[in-house]
């Protein structure tokens, strides 16, 4: 079965699959665009786990300042509400100061 493809495909066309011959010219579209898929599929796993250090590394830090979470729990009631623009900048320019 296989030699009788070969033979019409070779009766065909006679000058396309020769000894010496070369392959077609669109062969190196194939390596170059599987290069680039994979620089393109480590590059966007490099991105994520980059992204995701440096969330983590952004929490801890805030985590770690006492100051920026009092900050942070004064915004989140003052957004819900719970104290007045007043008592929410008292409270602020208390902790800023210190005391």
């Amino acid at each position: 079965m296989m030699a009788t493809l070969a033979a019409q495909a070779t009766a065909l066309h006679p000058e396309a699959w020769h000894d010496g011959g070369d392959a077609p010219a669109f062969w190196p579209v194939f390596p170059i665009t599987f290069g680039l898929f994979w620089l393109a599929v480590l590059g966007t796993v490099f991105y994520l786990i980059r992204r995701r250090m440096n969330d983590n590394a952004a929490a801890s830090a805030a985590a770690a300042d006492p100051m920026a979470k009092a900050q942070a729990v004064l915004a989140e009631r003052f957004a819900r509400g719970e104290i007045d623009e007043d008592e929410y900048l008292m409270r602020v320019s208390t902790l800023r100061n210190g005391g």
